[in-house]
């Protein structure tokens, strides 16, 4: 079967031909300006890779490409002519090359999902899940405290009594003491229930357990790796929900 010596350009840029294609390609190289220019510019796009750096996807992302997919029908593959094949491919591997790379760079499967959640929002009659975080965070009977803790930082606590369910959300907050965590819990009157471990910095958990008895949220310092029943005495904060 003959190949197209043109179509060999992309996987030759890549390293990816044996060592008959190679010695192939490289002879009709010496003699065409079009495939040098276009091995040029993809190992020059290859060697931008290690220059950019690696974005991390939302946490509702995943949840949202997942809903969207099963309600989304893919498209039939396109048919090319015989006759307009081997161009064709000539055409599509240098883009296709340098879309891996654009995947590698920007962290690969977050940006294959991102590209996902992209495209279905164009999709006419596609609407994609929000995370339960999400759907507390925006829910309409949502109630809202903001807090500035004693030791620094911003809490921000968000709870739908529909829903039953909170959120916190905290702002440049201090790291736990050495081989300490932060634990959350639901104040229910004279009983606090575990719901949940957050870090220092900035971060949005959603809480464990129902919340729509809930009276707040109490944040205590507490020794890693241990699941305490009742909370300790170094209490950090505790917000009640009669405050919005």
């Amino acid at each position: 079967m003959s190949v197209d010596i043109h179509a060999l350009s992309g996987a030759y840029a890549v390293d990816a031909v044996d060592e008959f294609e190679r010695a192939q390609f490289e002879r009709h190289l010496a003699d065409c300006p079009t495939c040098q220019a276009e091995v040029d510019s993809l190992r020059e796009a290859g060697s931008l890779i290690g220059e950019t750096s690696a974005l991390t996807p939302p946490d509702s992302l995943r949840e949202s490409v997942l809903a969207g997919i099963q309600s989304v029908r893919p498209l039939p593959p396109v048919m090319v002519a015989a006759a307009e094949r081997g161009r064709a491919t000539r055409r599509r591997f240098p883009a296709l090359v340098a879309a891996a790379a654009a995947l590698i760079a920007i962290g690969g499967i977050g940006a294959t999902a991102m590209d996902l959640a992209g495209d279905d929002d164009k999709k006419p009659g596609v609407e994609l899940a929000d995370s339960p975080t999400d759907q507390v965070l925006n829910a309409s009977d949502a109630q809202r405290v903001v807090r500035n803790l004693p030791d620094g930082g911003t809490a921000t606590v968000v709870r739908s009594v529909k829903l039953k369910q909170a959120v916190i959300v905290t702002e440049d907050l201090p790291d736990a003491p050495t081989l300490h965590t932060y634990e959350l819990w639901l104040q229910r009157g004279s009983d606090m229930i575990p719901a949940g471990q957050i870090g220092g910095g900035s971060s949005t958990v959603l809480l464990k357990g129902d919340a729509a008895m809930a009276d707040g949220v109490g944040i205590t310092v507490e020794l890693a790796g241990e699941q305490p029943t009742e909370p300790s005495d170094k209490i950090v904060d505790v917000i009640g929900f009669e405050q919005a």
